[in-house]
C-alpha cells in the first residue's frame, strides 16, 4: 500500500545536506500527517463511542461479537477502493487530486477505527498511540538522516505488504490465533522499516524536483498519505500485542 504514488524517477545519489526548502517541504509532509491523524483519531473516536453513529457501522451480537453493517464494510473498505483506484484514475496527479484523495482515505481510515473502541480499553488505545508516535518519530528520524540508501530494503518491504495481505486474507478463513500473532510481528517489522524508507524517498523526490512547486505539492500530498497509512497500520499491529481486551 505504501508504493501506489506518483511515478517520480528518484536518483541514486543525492546531496543529503539540510537546507531551508527540504525543512520546509519536510514540516509540511508531517503537518498534513498530524492533522490527518487528529482528523482520523476523532473520527474513530465518534465512530466508536457516539451509540447512534456506532450503530450504523457496527453491530454486537448476543455473544458479544462484533460485526459489520452494511455501510460498515463499505467504509472498511472504500481506503483499499481509493487507493488502487488512484494508480488507474490520477496518471497526471495535481496537488488538489491528491490533496482530495489524503482525506478521503483520511476519513474513510478513521470512520473505520472505530472497531477498535468496541475492542480494547481507551487507556490501552491512547498507551499504545504515544508508543507509536515515539517509535514513528525515531523510524523518521533514522530514514531522514542515514546516509545507507534503503531503495532495495524498500522493495523487500513493499513485498513484505502484499504477503501480509494475502496472509491476513487467508486467516480470515483459518481463523488461527497463531498466525494472526505472526501477521502482527511482521506487520510491525513491515511498517517500522517503511516509515524509515518513505523518509528517505520523500527527502530524496524533493531533490528529484529540483524546485519544481507544483510537483512539489503533489509529493507533498502523497507522502503525508504514505506516512499516513505507515502509521496507521503500525498502531493497531502494536495494539494487538499491548492493546487490553474490553
Amino acid at each position: 500500500m505504501s508504493d501506489f504514488r506518483n511515478g517520480y524517477s528518484l536518483p541514486q545519489t543525492a546531496d543529503m545536506s539540510v537546507d531551508a526548502g527540504l525543512r520546509k517541504f519536510m514540516l509540511g509532509v508531517y503537518n498534513k500527517l498530524a492533522i490527518g491523524l487528529v482528523v482520523a483519531g476523532i473520527l474513530a473516536y465518534v465512530t466508536g463511542n457516539v451509540p447512534a453513529v456506532q450503530q450504523l457501522l457496527f453491530a454486537v451480537g448476543p455473544d458479544g461479537r462484533i460485526g459489520l453493517t452494511m455501510l460498515g464494510m463499505v467504509v472498511q473498505f472504500a481506503p483499499l477502493v481509493l487507493l488502487f483506484g488512484s494508480m488507474f484514475f490520477m496518471k497526471n496527479p495535481t496537488a488538489g487530486g491528491v490533496n482530495l484523495l489524503y482525506w478521503a482515505v483520511v476519513a474513510t481510515i478513521g470512520a473505520g477505527m472505530g472497531l477498535l473502541f468496541l475492542r480494547y480499553t481507551n487507556e490501552s488505545i491512547a498507551s499504545t498511540f504515544f508508543v507509536t508516535a515515539a517509535a514513528f518519530g525515531a523510524l523518521s528520524l533514522f530514514g531522514y538522516t542515514t546516509k545507507k540508501n534503503l531503495t532495495g530494503m524498500g522493495t523487500f518491504l513493499i513485498m513484505g505488504v502484499i504477503g501480509l495481505i494475502i496472509a491476513s486474507v487467508v486467516n480470515m478463513f483459518v481463523g488461527s490465533g497463531l498466525l494472526s500473532m505472526i501477521i502482527s510481528g511482521a506487520g510491525v517489522l513491515i511498517f517500522s522499516g517503511l516509515i524509515a524508507y518513505d523518509t528517505q524517498r520523500l527527502k530524496m523526490t524533493y531533490y528529484a524536483m529540483g524546485g519544481d512547486q507544483a510537483a512539489l505539492g503533489v509529493a507533498t500530498g502523497f507522502g503525508a498519505l504514505s506516512l499516513f497509512i505507515n502509521f496507521v497500520n503500525l498502531f493497531q499491529f502494536l495494539l494487538s500485542f499491548m492493546g487490553s481486551r474490553e
